[in-house]
């Protein structure tokens, strides 16, 4: 889910090699415990040959964050759109 090979601004996918990214948006699915955790619109690198989706790391940390705060609260399900942390 992170990581893209950068090469003067144009970043090719890690996963099907062909496709180059650009600006989009994910749904990002985290299972913690008895917690299923979905948060849609969240920035991200989206492959033109195969989608796959690149979440920047300092994104995906925050999400993992979110996760175990709400896992702590009972909560088996949590459907969100992203809001970039101020």
């Amino acid at each position: 889910m992170v990581g893209w090979i950068h090469q003067e601004n144009i970043m090719k996918c890690v996963i099907c090699k062909h496709g180059e990214t650009s600006d989009g948006f994910a749904t990002v699915t985290i299972e913690r415990e008895s917690l299923t955790f979905v948060v849609k619109l969240v920035p991200a690198r989206v492959c033109s040959n195969c989608g796959e989706e690149y979440v920047e790391e300092h994104i995906a940390a925050e999400l993992f964050k979110s996760a175990a705060e709400i896992s702590k609260s009972g909560a088996e399900l949590d459907v969100r759109n992203y809001l970039k942390a101020a």
